[in-house]
């Protein structure tokens, strides 16, 4: 019970930092709660292996969580329904320019096949992604590595982004950062407006689903 306990402490306080300055994107919970744990384990020398034995508990947990996203849809579908064209237009050129961009830089880069499989799906969900990235021959942990890392830098940028580019729709704003940021930009969207996080969530849903399509159609 060691680590479960050590990773809810962490986060508890992480998110106690967070509230002393509500909207800054720099005190990301997630963000702190990783970088927290990442320095226990290399000071104290514990293999991951071990540590995630403790926690595996909260990584069970993701699954549930990201089926659960489905209870704001049902509550909010006259809405979804107003905005289906939109959504799905975005949809498709989000997914496309997720995973195509990263083919075409790790392949200008000269990354080998294995490592590409593990970063194309890096803008969906940590277990869809490490589904893809295993199903592709690609590396599990480098693609959860990637995927988590490239959720906290959309829920750092989403906000002062948008703002720059006055874009003030919600739905609009939730529904770019959970089409590139999964979970991590839906947790930031919801602790901005509930709308963004409704429309996140959707975006993260619907992109699981197509990225796993398109990213081998591009391999």
């Amino acid at each position: 019970l060691l680590w479960l306990v050590t990773t809810l402490v962490v986060w508890l306080a992480a998110t106690a930092i967070a509230g002393l300055s509500p909207g800054n994107p720099l005190l990301n919970p997630i963000m702190l709660s990783i970088a927290v744990i990442a320095a226990i384990l290399c000071i104290a020398r514990i293999d991951y292996d071990a540590y995630f034995k403790g926690a595996q508990f909260i990584h069970f947990l993701l699954g549930p969580a990201t089926v659960a996203l489905g209870i704001p849809l049902y509550e909010k579908l006259s809405l979804v329904k107003s905005n289906l064209v939109p959504m799905l237009c975005s949809l498709v050129v989000g997914s496309l320019t997720a995973v195509g961009s990263t083919v075409f830089l790790s392949q200008l880069f000269g990354f080998s096949p294995d490592v590409v499989a593990s970063l194309a799906p890096k803008s969906t969900t940590a277990a869809v992604a490490m589904a893809i990235s295993s199903g592709l021959s690609g590396d599990p942990a480098l693609t959860a590595a990637v995927v988590v890392l490239t959720g906290i830098c959309g829920a750092i940028v989403v906000t002062p982004m948008m703002n720059a580019m006055r874009i003030k729709d919600f739905s609009a704003r939730g529904f770019a950062v959970g089409l590139a940021s999964h979970g991590i930009g839906t947790a930031r969207a919801y602790s901005v407006d509930p709308v963004a996080g409704l429309f996140s969530g959707i975006a993260m849903g619907f992109n699981a689903v197509l990225t796993s399509l398109i990213v081998h159609i591009f391999l």
